[in-house]
């Protein structure tokens, strides 16, 4: 693991620095593990869900800061205890325990080798869930291919395709490119997608976009690429659940909801380009009661927490 932190290149901005020596890097994480939940998690696409819940682990802390971040408490850091490796391996025990249909790793790039090396604890024990890997797609292709072999299905973002729009809400430019590399080499691991009798992904790669306030014809422009280049070999989940949290901080043109229309014309692009497997958001998805409470559920042991 010392390596991998001593000077950090997991995420494509590469700060280098030395988390072993307590300094953080741009994703704000040193190198002590820091979990905010632990639970059953019944909102993702059905094919993680199911019926019985995703056992999913949000991590604090994130490699991109974006002005509308939905789960700013954790990504700031603001919430989440810090745990050893041996405790998150437990937590992955107590969710298959739970009957989780998977184990879902939110947000787990700048924990990468703290989760290989917990998997591997739990594996020996018996953890025999497929393993998701919930990221935002600011992916390092090197990082990624540590988790070959380990992680089963990947679900990630394709938040944008204009550089100038990644700059402005997620203060990295280089995004485009680095989600294009980063989920060439998730569809190389995982491939086409697999599902058992009940439904249940068991491998595969899911694609989210999240279509921001005022940025359809950038939103067109992903679902593009993801079609021409992948067809129907990956999963596309088009969301329209943005929220504005905390307008205050946000930029004008972002201090809105998604208008149904807008979401409806983005839908029938992607229907019009051919898209047969996807998922669609209805009802009352924009909405703060989705996002669940970061107050360490799941998480503390007395005996393995240190903070």
């Amino acid at each position: 693991m010392e390596p991998l932190l001593k000077r950090c290149r997991l995420c494509p901005h590469a700060c280098g620095a030395d988390r072993t020596a307590g300094e953080t890097g741009i994703c704000g994480a040193d190198a002590r593990l820091k979990v905010a939940r632990a639970a059953l998690h019944f909102w993702e696409e059905p094919c993680i869900s199911g019926t019985v819940g995703s056992g999913t682990v949000f991590f604090s802390y994130c490699p991109l800061h974006c002005v509308y971040c939905q789960n700013a408490e954790i990504s700031g850091g603001q919430a989440g205890a810090e745990v050893s490796t041996g405790r998150l391996a437990d937590i992955f025990l107590e969710l298959q325990g739970q009957g989780a249909a998977n184990i879902n790793l939110v947000t787990p790039t700048h924990y990468i080798p703290h989760i290989i090396e917990a998997l591997a604890r739990a594996t020996e024990r018996g953890l025999a869930l497929p393993i998701v890997y919930n990221c935002s797609g600011y992916e390092g292709v090197e990082a990624l291919r540590r988790l070959d072999g380990l992680v089963d299905i990947y679900l990630t973002d394709f938040k944008y395709m204009d550089v100038s729009l990644a700059r402005r809400y997620s203060r990295a430019a280089d995004y485009p490119l680095a989600a294009k590399r980063a989920l060439r080499e998730m569809v190389r691991q995982a491939g086409e997608a697999e599902f058992d009798e009940k439904g249940l992904m068991r491998r595969g790669v899911i694609v989210r976009h999240l279509l921001l306030p005022g940025c359809l014809e950038d939103s067109r422009a992903v679902v593009r690429y993801l079609y021409e280049t992948y067809g129907n070999k990956i999963w596309l989940s088009l969301m329209s659940q943005y929220t504005p949290v905390c307008k205050e901080r946000l930029p004008e043109e972002l201090r809105r909801h998604v208008r149904t229309e807008e979401y409806d014309a983005l839908v029938d692009f992607a229907v019009g380009l051919g898209i047969e497997n996807g998922f669609l958001q209805e009802g009352e998805a924009a909405g703060e009661s989705f996002i669940p409470p970061f107050d360490l559920t799941g998480v503390l042991k007395s005996s393995q927490v240190f903070g």
